[in-house]
């Protein structure tokens, strides 16, 4: 008969195995990329996670020569930067006001940005506002659609955490002489860092990776984006699946290095917010 302690270790190791079985649907795609954009177009073909028989590190540079992938990672780096520093302003600015104050057209806005959370963005009608606005098919329109998109999660973490800085705070600083300004700039905004970290990962990552929204909106050469890259670089190359794999790496390094630096934040930002509000 197993006692409490023989159930608790079956237990987390039943859990592991489960664990374990479910990262290979990151771990096999992760290394069948990989290793698939350093193998010759008909090893390739195998679509295996095995490691190339001769490694070709010339597929980069064809890849590179190939398709528009430096205009695109100019591309993309814009509008990603703009999209995470302009929601992130916005968010703790509003997120501020709306947590100090409390009344009730500020618990409205609060479900209104909730709201909208689970709301798909009307793709048609979004296009005949950018046309009317003549920010069809540019940087600037696609900027504002991705910071329209973003606001309400932005708003829906940063709320959240900043119920969980007392209010005292805000009192010992207006007591010393600050204003709201520099209340909010030097005592509240250097306390959002795990929240803004988090957004700058999750809202960066979910930038850099949209393929649906450039590619009813930017239809231009000059102004791709990386995902719009790959799914061009199919159409063209449908058969090299070496070339194909090693724009797919190009692509996601970025935003892998990103999380990678980024990623002790994001669990601490999350959690932090989650306590109370």
């Amino acid at each position: 008969m197993m006692n409490g302690k023989t159930r608790y270790r079956l237990s987390d190791c039943i859990l592991e195995i489960i664990m374990l079985a479910a990262s290979l649907v990151v771990v096999v795609p992760l290394l069948l990329a990989l290793f698939g954009s350093f193998k010759s177009p008909a090893e390739a073909l195998h679509y295996n996670i095995l490691p190339p028989s001769r490694w070709h590190p010339e597929n980069y540079y064809e890849v590179v020569q190939k398709s528009n992938i430096l205009t695109a990672f100019k591309n993309s780096v814009i509008i990603t930067a703009a999209v995470v520093s302009v929601t992130i302003i916005i968010c703790s600015l509003a997120s501020f006001i709306i947590a100090r104050r409390g009344d009730r057209i500020c618990r409205f806005l609060v479900s209104y940005f909730n709201l909208a959370l689970i709301v798909p963005m009307a793709i048609v009608p979004t296009i005949l506002l950018l046309q009317r606005m003549h920010l069809m098919n540019t940087k600037t329109g696609m900027i504002f659609v991705m910071i329209a998109s973003n606001i309400s999660w932005g708003m829906f973490i940063m709320t959240s955490f900043m119920h969980t800085i007392p209010r005292e705070m805000d009192e010992a600083a207006i007591i010393d002489g600050c204003g709201p300004v520099r209340l909010f700039y030097l005592v509240i905004f250097p306390l959002l860092k795990p929240v803004i970290m988090t957004n700058v990962v999750i809202i960066g990552m979910g930038t850099w990776n949209d393929l649906q929204t450039p590619l009813y909106m930017l239809n231009s050469s000059r102004n791709l984006t990386m995902p719009l890259t790959v799914y061009n670089f199919m159409g063209r190359y449908f058969s090299q699946w070496n070339l194909i794999f090693a724009d797919l790496v190009l692509v996601g390094l970025p935003m892998v290095l990103m999380y990678a630096f980024l990623q002790k934040y994001i669990v601490s930002g999350i959690t932090a917010g989650a306590v109370k509000g």
